[in-house]
């Protein structure tokens, strides 16, 4: 039996990633003025064209794949030989993408476990790991997909962003939210939280947020074995900040992984801005061990 796993470009995985483990990337879209791009193939949009355009205030919004092109990558991978495939994506409550993935397994082939992470970026990307770990092991499709909620459900997601003008923007923030967040001239710390992006404190600065990203991190990973990664969209100097003094604090949780640090895809950076870090920890589960650990 071969279990396909597919996700799409917003988890945040590089093609190395992916490939080694056998992961089937698909893109999502990121529209600039009136040019259209994929995120993460060759060619496509990257994150320095994007914070560009958000700093030049050109028009910039985000599409799914629609379900005749998650269908299409279902029935190539059952004509490979895939007798079952697990689809695993951001959150439902963020993106129309799980709904492809729901339409689109619904007229295919092979059986297809849609999974809504309830998370985003490496959030999401954590899961599907997770869920390569269990196909490692021998897990079939049912498996993997429990793998893959159960490491989603123990990973925290927090993010800071200069601005919420572009959440609100994006329509993932309320313009009362952002509205207040301006007035008050505070540096919001967001996270997410049942699928849904919301405001979790407010600091008076970048500093300040940053540091408490570095608390709650390592607050949410409570001495468990984790792994962790930071993410940032023209900030790097910022996030390799953050992910060495994370590898430093959580170095038992971590063992012999490093913090993963990476600018954020085009399609999640639209929403966020320049200037955003985030921190995403992912407590090891019972099913995300892969064999050896």
């Amino acid at each position: 039996m071969t279990v396909a796993l597919v996700t799409d470009s917003t988890a945040s995985l590089t093609p190395e990633v992916a490939a080694a483990r056998s992961i089937t990337v698909v893109p999502l879209q990121v529209v600039i003025g009136a040019e259209s791009y994929d995120e993460g193939v060759e060619g496509g949009v990257t994150p320095e064209l994007l914070a560009e355009a958000l700093q030049a205030w050109t028009p910039v919004s985000t599409s799914r794949p629609n379900p005749d092109q998650m269908l299409e990558v279902y029935e190539r991978l059952a004509a490979e030989g895939a007798s079952e495939i697990v689809s695993i994506h951001l959150s439902a409550d963020l993106s129309g993408t799980f709904e492809s993935a729901q339409l689109a397994a619904r007229r295919a082939a092979v059986r297809v476990h849609a999974v809504d992470s309830r998370q985003v970026g490496m959030g999401a990307g954590f899961a599907v790991l997770a869920a390569a770990d269990a196909r490692d092991t021998g897990a079939d499709g049912t498996l993997m997909a429990a793998a893959a909620r159960e490491r989603a459900a123990a990973t925290t997601s927090l993010f800071y962003v200069d601005t919420l003008e572009y959440l609100r923007r994006g329509g993932r923030m309320g313009a009362a939210a952002a509205l207040l967040g301006s007035a008050l001239a505070v540096k919001p710390i967001l996270k997410v939280d049942g699928g849904r992006i919301g405001p979790f404190e407010r600091v008076r600065t970048s500093g300040k947020a940053l540091g408490r990203l570095e608390e709650l991190a390592v607050e949410a990973a409570g001495g468990h074995d984790v792994e962790v990664a930071v993410a940032h969209l023209a900030s790097p100097d910022r996030a390799a900040t953050l992910a060495e003094r994370l590898g430093v604090r959580l170095a038992d949780g971590l063992g012999p992984r490093s913090v993963v640090v990476g600018e954020i895809g085009a399609v999640l950076g639209a929403h966020v801005g320049p200037g955003m870090v985030a921190v995403c920890v992912a407590r090891r589960t019972t099913h995300s061990d892969p064999p050896g650990d």
